[in-house]
């Protein structure tokens, strides 16, 4: 009997009531809980818990049953609150006032999630509020008293999707409105939109009363990503209409724009400066910082974002600049609550999630006099830079310090230069591929992203070995003749296997060409040479001791926002392979707002890395000086160079077990994009799916870093053509495969 009780309660377990979608997410915001805790405590994945409560997927069990008894105990805290049958009276004295309108283009009845969030908004105020009706519709309640008194707030359209918008409110009160405003100015009224809808009312007549307003009133920022890090200034964006009311051009001059700034004379920068606040030196541009020097612990710093001066660069944001006010705050808002409150660039804002989860400093133990000191925060690049002349000649670009001996043409070749970049590689087609009639390419999701996961990378400065042995574990730069590597016969695991090596890309170098003599390579260019079966004997190296799991930290912050931000437009990490194909088909048009968010997060994976070996950016630089960006701790062309290595290598791994398996080779490789010649046009039809489980180690499709997508599909006949039309047998494919669109000629640079 008794396993037919266990049988019994496993069918009640597997239909355990639970909420609707609203509700669920309601329910955990009420309790103060992030979707990470409760994805811990139930041993899920973020995004799992965040298609719970989009109503994108449904738990089962057992993790159902613990689900539900969450959220019973949840509801007995939290129980709906009544909703009265009537508004308050129009003439009812309130100091505030929060208003709900749907979109007006959705002539639709509020969505349980909407009604959910006006019943909880009621309820933490204790007043009434009118029942839901057809759109358009306003549901009102006297504001909290701790808002500032000049300040009137309201809440415009909620856009579809607006579970996916951050609320204003976080757990910290210092920033109950957000990280972020939009500043704009309508029928002659300064109005800032926050995240979550929440508009307020700008006192402010010039900038400097706005920065002011800003850090006593307005309760934007946001709170520290670590431990002894710092809190997130607040963000201002400022719309054309703002930048008029505020004495500032709406658009940048050529030479202005060219100089990344205004003129250090201009108007507004005078009224700064009598108002003592100051700008860095960056000046005046796109994303200026104004700040007073801190005291204490207390920073007094405002950054603000000017679209229109391009602050939101159009390859990265795409059209969010154009966007009105409380789009714009609910992309970046999305951005700020899953990533980190922008900082300027995607790439600049790559690079500060690195420091703002490894803050340099941390304060130490109190000593005997019972104070503390600030000390090196262990796992972090410290606070000060690599001393220029201390680098390893081999791992910096061209014009560095430390080169400055060099004949002024000289050419470094593969024995004096570490050269780890992604692939740019192609070949003809073969008498057997032109026979097929589809070339389809496959992209793999957050490719550096997955190439940085659990990477080893130096800390510190660099050892110079002579006649090292070699260790896999060990981050460095190694000298090292791989040219001995024969693709014709390398191990698969423990498993010596053939293939043709003329169809496969040489996985040490860009180009795909077979090394001819000693070369530098990161450590896992050379542990891939160990693992494919051959030795090695590196002559010199320069290896760091220091080391550790540096982007760990930053590889899952940007992992869970890209599934996050997917899950809410409608791609799940756990869907079957042809679900997945068809979840991704048309996914941006889901929800265009939530794309750009997607595009951004994609671009501060790729920004973050590029800025590790950031070059000179003019100011009169001259090859052999330093430049600005070699004073940063996170000046580190050597970590950036072993995440490039890992990321095509770990491709290499793929096609080489997929070849070893199907037969079947690359036609091109360009980054992270890989082309196939196929009898029909779906990955589908020469990915190795058996009763849908992938080929171990090879291809998979799916959302997740490191597998792979359908990036397009075009018929052999287009590549033939096109290669022809150029006369370019080894014209890179992959460049064009997406649309088959080309523009020019593929030089190979």
């Amino acid at each position: 009997m008794s396993e037919l009780f266990d049988a019994v309660d496993a069918l009640l377990a597997s239909r355990a009531a639970l909420p609707p979608p609203a509700e669920r997410k309601r329910l955990r915001a009420a309790h103060g809980l992030t979707i990470d805790e409760v994805a811990t405590a139930l041993k899920v994945r973020r995004a799992t818990v965040s298609g719970w409560e989009s109503g994108k997927t449904e738990p089962r069990p057992p993790e159902r049953d613990a689900y539900a008894r969450l959220l019973d105990k949840l509801a007995e805290l939290y129980p709906p609150a009544p909703v009265a049958a009537a508004a308050p009276a129009p003439d009812a004295a309130v100091p505030a006032t929060f208003t709900v309108v749907p979109d007006p283009s959705e002539a639709r009845t509020l969505s349980t999630g909407e009604a959910s969030r006006a019943s909880a908004m009621t309820a933490t105020e204790n007043t009434p509020a009118p029942a839901p009706v057809a759109a358009p519709a306003v549901v009102s309640r006297p504001a909290r008293t701790t808002r500032p008194t000049s300040s009137t707030s309201r809440r415009p359209g909620a856009r579809r999707a607006a579970l996916a918008a951050p609320p204003a409110g976080g757990a910290d009160p210092r920033f109950e409105n957000g990280p972020l405003a939009v500043v704009d100015v309508e029928d002659g009224k300064v109005l800032a939109y926050c995240t979550g809808g929440l508009v307020l009312d700008v006192p402010a007549k010039s900038l400097p009363s706005l920065v002011d307003w800003t850090l006593r009133e307005a309760k934007l920022g946001a709170p520290k990503l670590a431990g002894p890090g710092k809190d997130a200034d607040p963000v201002l964006v400022l719309t054309e209409a703002a930048l008029e009311r505020y004495g500032l051009p709406t658009t940048l001059t050529e030479e202005e724009k060219h100089a990344g700034r205004i003129p250090e004379g201009h108007k507004v920068i005078k009224q700064l400066v009598r108002a003592e606040w100051k700008l860095t030196k960056r000046g005046f541009g796109p994303w200026a910082r104004i700040y007073r020097p801190a005291t204490g612990s207390e920073r007094a710093c405002v950054q603000l974002c000017i679209p229109s001066w391009n602050a939101l660069d159009t390859r990265h944001w795409g059209e969010a600049g154009q966007l009105p006010p409380a789009e714009l705050a609910r992309v970046l808002g999305v951005y700020a609550s899953r990533v980190m409150t922008p900082r300027g660039s995607t790439a600049v804002t790559g690079l500060e999630l690195m420091t703002a989860l490894h803050p340099p400093t941390r304060a130490s133990e109190p000593g005997a006099d019972g104070k503390r000191h600030s000390e090196h925060n262990p796992g972090s690049l410290g606070k000060d830079p690599i001393d220029p002349m201390n680098w390893p000649p081999c791992e910096v670009p061209d014009g560095h310090p430390v080169l400055k001996d060099l004949p002024r043409f000289h050419v470094r070749g593969p024995a004096e230069k570490l050269f780890e970049e992604a692939y740019d590689w192609a070949r003809p087609m073969t008498d057997a591929e032109c026979t097929l009639r589809h070339l389809v390419g496959i992209d793999v999701n957050m490719a550096f992203a997955a190439g940085a996961n659990g990477l080893n990378v130096g800390l510190g400065e660099a050892t110079h070995v002579k006649a090292p042995v070699f260790d896999p574990k060990l981050p460095g730069s190694w000298l090292v003749d791989l040219s001995h590597v024969d693709l014709s016969k390398v191990k698969v695991g423990k498993e010596w296997v053939e293939l043709d090596g003329s169809l496969l890309p040489s996985p040490f170098t860009p180009k795909g060409e077979r090394p001819t003599g000693p070369a530098w390579y990161a450590t896992p260019t050379v542990a891939y040479a160990q693992e494919l079966g051959y030795d090695v004997a590196p002559a010199e190296a320069w290896v760091r001791y220091d080391n550790g799991r540096y982007l760990d930290s930053w590889y899952n912050r940007l992992r869970d926002a890209y599934l996050a931000t997917m899950a809410d437009l409608g791609v799940d990490a756990d869907l079957a392979p042809a679900d997945f194909l068809a979840a991704m088909d048309g996914y941006k048009d889901r929800d265009p707002e939530l794309a750009i968010v997607v595009s951004a997060v994609k671009a501060t994976v790729k920004g973050g890395l590029g800025k590790l070996r950031e070059r000179p950016r003019g100011e009169g630089w001259r090859p052999g000086e330093p430049w600005r960006a070699l004073s940063r701790p996170t000046w580190r062309p050597d970590i950036r160079a072993a995440v490039i290595s890992r990321t095509r290598i770990n491709l290499h791994r793929k096609i080489v077990k997929h070849a070893a398996f199907t037969g079947q080779y690359p036609i091109a490789i360009l980054s992270d994009c890989v082309v196939y010649a196929a009898a029909g046009p779906s990955p589908l039809d020469f990915l190795p799916y058996r009763e849908g489980k992938p080929l171990p180690g090879g291809f998979k499709l799916g959302i997740n870093p490191g597998l792979v997508k359908h990036e397009g599909t075009q018929d052999v006949l287009w590549g033939e053509e096109v290669r022809e039309r150029f006369n370019a047998p080894e014209l890179n494919l992959a460049r064009y495969i997406k649309d088959g669109t080309v523009t020019d000629v593929d030089s190979g640079e």
